[in-house]
């Protein structure tokens, strides 16, 4: 392999230098690098949680406590069966669009970063009582009613910007 050199721009050889390849990236790196260690001794320490909020607060995304860190994986265990939609038709049709169905529902909420607000709403046109129905019925015991509450309590805490 050919060694990296720099790279003269002008005709006559006497214009300015043009880094290129692995000597311009070593330069960003290292001009990367002492921009770093300038701002850590300057500015006070953050921790990753007030990091976390200043970037990401106004999107809506909130910080998981460790106890909810601990139950996703529950949360993740349905298998998109369908059985959590029989008898929904009725709560469906007078939800306006707000609610599509569980199984739905807990996909969109399990899954990624839901919009809690939206699914707080539509959690509120299923009953607890029917939740607890649900999760007897589910072959994979989904916490349905452990679900909303993390849904609920992610909308209530969201600080709108």
């Amino acid at each position: 392999m050919a060694p990296h050199r720099v790279q003269w721009v002008g005709g006559s050889g006497k214009g300015s230098a043009v880094l290129t390849g692995r000597p311009l990236a070593l330069l960003i790196l290292a001009w990367s690098l002492l921009k770093v260690l300038v701002r850590r001794v300057f500015r006070r320490d953050e921790s990753g949680l007030e990091v976390f909020h200043r970037n990401y607060d106004a999107e809506g995304l909130v910080a998981l406590a460790p106890e909810e860190r601990e139950s996703m994986p529950d949360f993740s265990r349905c298998i998109a069966c369908g059985r959590c939609d029989h008898g929904e038709a009725s709560r469906i049709a007078s939800s306006s669009g707000e609610y599509v169905g569980l199984m739905q529902l807990v996909l969109a909420s399990s899954r990624n970063i839901p919009d809690f607000h939206a699914a707080k709403r539509a959690f509120a046109h299923v009953p607890d009582e029917v939740l607890e129905q649900k999760s007897r019925i589910c072959p994979t015991r989904v916490p349905f009613q452990a679900i909303k509450r993390f849904v609920v309590s992610k909308a209530l805490a969201w600080k709108h910007p």
